[in-house]
């Protein structure tokens, strides 16, 4: 079955320790909630930097930048699509971006 990134960009920060325990709650019922399609449910990203083609680097993945990832499973694009849709970083103004990771 193909596998498909899932490239979490954006999103907001909780405030306070209450809502950070109820983003990670939402997280942990989302992800549950895709039961064997999960390959790696991922972590957030962190520090960043840019190479660019001519070697040179910059901090930072740009004005779209990585904030996450999710490795799933799913018969096909549209597929993993309608899996994404659920995530919870779309409620903090954050997107997902789906893209096949094709075997070599």
């Amino acid at each position: 079955m193909p596998k498909y990134v899932f490239a979490y960009h954006g999103g907001s920060m909780p405030e306070t320790a209450d809502a950070q325990a109820a983003v990670m709650a939402a997280w942990g019922a989302w992800l549950g909630s895709l039961g064997d399609a999960v390959v790696d449910g991922g972590n957030p990203t962190g520090a960043a930097k840019t190479v660019k083609a001519d070697g040179s680097t910059v901090d930072g993945g740009g004005t779209n930048a990585v904030t996450g990832y999710s490795l799933v499973q799913a018969l096909d694009l549209d597929a993993a699509v309608s899996l994404a849709k659920g995530c919870p970083v779309l409620s903090a103004g954050g997107s997902v971006e789906v893209a096949e990771a094709i075997d070599m």
